[in-house]
C-alpha cells in the first residue's frame, strides 16, 4: 500500500490566547497632611514681643510682663535673648524678613509699571489686614530712631534698591513723572503706612474697621499714588 508522499504531516491547531489584562496595584492610600510644628519657644517670645511693642511701645514693654503673659519666667527668656534690646533686635530682623517676603511675593506675581506699584500697596493693606502688628513695629521703630531704625533699614535695603531701580527705568521710558526715586519712596511709604496706621488707631479704640474700609482706604492711596506718580498716555513721548 503506497503512502502519499505528498500529504502533510498532522497540523498544529492554534487556539486563540485570551488577552492578558495589565493589572495595576492599587494605589496607596495618601497620608494625612503633616500637622505644623507647635511654635518654639524663641517663636513664642518674639511673638508677644512684636504685638507688645506695636500696641504699647517699646518702652512700655517690660520682659516681666512679657514672661507673665507667656506664662514663662524671666529667665526663661533671657536664656534666649539676654537683654530687651535683644529681644527688640531679633524682633525687628524676623519681622523684616516676613516684609520682604510678602513684598517680593506680590511683585514676582505683577506685571510692569503702575501694576507693580499697585501690587505693593494690595500687599502692604492684606498685612495691614492679617498682621496689623507687623506695620505697628514699622511705626515704632521709626520713632525709636537709631539704632533700632538703622536695622530695620539695612534690612530692607535690598527690596529698597529693587524699587528705586525699577522707579528710575519707569521714569527714563517717560511712563512715569520725574522725582528722586529715593525721596518719592519715603514719600509712598510715608503714605501708605499713614493710612493703615489709621486701622490700628480705629483698632485701639475698639472699633474695628471693615473690609469695605479698608478697600476704601485703598482705592484712595492707590488713586493719590496714580495720579501724582503716572504720566497719562497721550502725554507720553
Amino acid at each position: 500500500m503506497s503512502t502519499d508522499a505528498g500529504s502533510a504531516g498532522p497540523t498544529k491547531s492554534t487556539a486563540a490566547t485570551p488577552a492578558v489584562r495589565a493589572t495595576q496595584a492599587p494605589s496607596p492610600p495618601a497620608s494625612p497632611p503633616t500637622p505644623p510644628s507647635p511654635p518654639t519657644t524663641s517663636d513664642r517670645i518674639l511673638d508677644a514681643a512684636l504685638a507688645s511693642f506695636a500696641a504699647r511701645g517699646y518702652e512700655a514693654t517690660s520682659l516681666d510682663a512679657l514672661a507673665k503673659g507667656l506664662e514663662l519666667t524671666k529667665q526663661s527668656i533671657l536664656y534666649w535673648f539676654p537683654s530687651k534690646d535683644a529681644v527688640l533686635e531679633a524682633t525687628i530682623a524676623r519681622s523684616a524678613t516676613d516684609l520682604s517676603r510678602a513684598l517680593e511675593s506680590a511683585l514676582q506675581a505683577a506685571g510692569p509699571g503702575w501694576v507693580r506699584v499697585e501690587a505693593v500697596v494690595r500687599s502692604v493693606f492684606r498685612l495691614a489686614a492679617r498682621q496689623p502688628e507687623l506695620l505697628g513695629l514699622l511705626r515704632e521703630v521709626s520713632r525709636l530712631g537709631p539704632p533700632a531704625a538703622t536695622q530695620m533699614t539695612l534690612a530692607l535695603e535690598p527690596l529698597v534698591q529693587r524699587a528705586s531701580s525699577f522707579l528710575e527705568a519707569e521714569m527714563d521710558a517717560g511712563t512715569m513723572r520725574r522725582h528722586d526715586p529715593r525721596l518719592l519712596l519715603l514719600a509712598i511709604y510715608s503714605t501708605v503706612i499713614g493710612m493703615v496706621t489709621e486701622v490700628e488707631v480705629m483698632r485701639a479704640l475698639g472699633e474695628e474697621p471693615t473690609a469695605r474700609s479698608l478697600v476704601r482706604r485703598r482705592a484712595d492711596v492707590l488713586n493719590l499714588l496714580h495720579s501724582a506718580l503716572v504720566i497719562p498716555a497721550a502725554e507720553q513721548t
